[in-house]
Parts: C-alpha cells; sequence; structure tokens
C-alpha cells in the first residue's frame, strides 16, 4: 500500500471548487474504509485504512480523486478476531507488510484530507462509508488512541453509501449495488480497505450525479428562501460545533 495518489493530483478549478463548496454546505465528501480485527472499535485492532478523496468538475460532476491507502501496526494490547482476519485474509505480522503505527499513518491520511478541503474551499471533510457509521466510529477510536489533534473530519455527521444505494438502486450489499449500478465488481479484491473505499467513493459519485437535477432545484429555492450565499457558511448548532473543533 502508498500513500502514491491513483492520478495526479492538480489544484481544484476555481468554478469547481466554488460548487463544491456549496454543493455538501460546506462540507468536502471523502470516502474512508477500514479494515479491522473485530467490530469493536475500542479493543480491536485497526489493520488497514484507505481514503478516496472526491473532486468535482466545472459542470458540477462529481468523481473520485487521489487514493491514499495504508497497513496500520496493532495498537499495543489490541485484539485480533480469527474470524475477522479469515475474512479480510490479513496477517498482522507478515514479514513483509509494511504497516505504519496508528498515529502515522492517521496523520499521512490526514494531511492529504486537509490539502483538498483548502482546494475546494471548504470547512471540513465528511466521511462518505458502506455502514459509514462503523467506518466513523473506527477513525475517532484511532485518533483518540493516538492523541492527534488535527482531525479534518466531521465528529459524528456522515454520508452512508449503504443508505444511498438502498434509496437509488434498492440494494444496501456493496457488492450488490455496484453491480445493478452498471458497475464491474471484483470478489477477489474485496475486503481490502482500498478497493472498498474506491468502491464507496465511485457508488457516492454515482448517486449525487444521477440527483444532481434535483439539487439544484434544492438550491434554487434555498436561496429564494435566503438560505444560501456564494459562500457556505455554518449556522446554528454548526457554528457552534466548528468553534469547538480544533484548527485544519
Amino acid at each position: 500500500m502508498t500513500d502514491q495518489p491513483s492520478e495526479p493530483v492538480a489544484a481544484a478549478d476555481p468554478a469547481a471548487a466554488a460548487l463544491m463548496s456549496r454543493r455538501f454546505r460546506g462540507y468536502l465528501p471523502v470516502a474512508i474504509d477500514v479494515e479491522t480485527g473485530g467490530f469493536n472499535v475500542v479493543t480491536d485492532a485497526l489493520l488497514e485504512i484507505a481514503v478516496v478523496l472526491i473532486d468535482m468538475d466545472a459542470d458540477g460532476t462529481l468523481r473520485r480523486g487521489a487514493t491514499h491507502d495504508f497497513h496500520v501496526q496493532p495498537f499495543p494490547g489490541a485484539r485480533l478476531d480469527p474470524a475477522s482476519l479469515a475474512v479480510t485474509g490479513i496477517d498482522p505480522w507478515h514479514p513483509l507488510r509494511p504497516a505504519l503505527p496508528e498515529r502515522d499513518a492517521l496523520q499521512r491520511v490526514f494531511r492529504e484530507v486537509r490539502h483538498a478541503v483548502r482546494a475546494y474551499n471548504c470547512r471540513r471533510a465528511i466521511l462518505v462509508g458502506h455502514n459509514a457509521a462503523f467506518d466513523l466510529a473506527c477513525l475517532n477510536a484511532a485518533v483518540a488512541r493516538a492523541a492527534v489533534k488535527r482531525n479534518p473530519f466531521h465528529p459524528f455527521s456522515c454520508f452512508d453509501t449503504a443508505t444511498l444505494a438502498g434509496a437509488a438502486l434498492g440494494q444496501t450489499v456493496l457488492a450488490k449495488a455496484i453491480t445493478v449500478a452498471g458497475l464491474e465488481w471484483d470478489a477477489q479484491s474485496a475486503h481490502s480497505a482500498r478497493y472498498d473505499a474506491l468502491c464507496s467513493a465511485q457508488l457516492f459519485c454515482l448517486v449525487c450525479n444521477r440527483l444532481r437535477d434535483s439539487h439544484r432545484g434544492a438550491e434554487e429555492k434555498a436561496r429564494a428562501l435566503g438560505w444560501l450565499s456564494d459562500a457556505a457558511e455554518p449556522a446554528g448548532d454548526e457554528a457552534a460545533l466548528e468553534a469547538e473543533l480544533p484548527p485544519l
């Protein structure tokens, strides 16, 4: 695994940045997937983490951007459930596994996310994932363990592609949603953080792109109601939350 992008990273087009900063109310969607040593986010090891940036074209079309992914060393005292390892095929102690300490892996992921947030003039990132609550809980638990101070992600909100796919495609299982969407599914690559994050990002972009007309109509209505300005600004409880979060 590597933190090298899957495609060249370019500065966001000014028109695209303006659209992106409004599209999700100042939050930049970023796909994340984790592979773990079990389902308890406090006691079980984080073993892989992958982030796929979401880019936007000048016409508002979303697409997958750069990918960054890492093997992670089990933290001291971490639990490793043999059943979970059998599903993922991960051998945490393989001599050729180039794993990083949890803190190092998180800091490298967050560095790339912060760059993207700034490029699109957004306030913070928001996690996109399949059954995203689990990925977000794992991320928050790892941040707390590693005492990472500059977490760019919203601490409790997320976009769940299982929900989006269930509503748009009638399927909540990632493999089935990808297939009925007309995309290619590789069962042999599944249950790796990189592959699952790529699929989640692709599914998110597909559903959002199909909803562009709906969003434009809603945005016009919101602007007529005085809810929108040219720059997305937090309001109410969101403004209070932003004030409490550490700076990017």
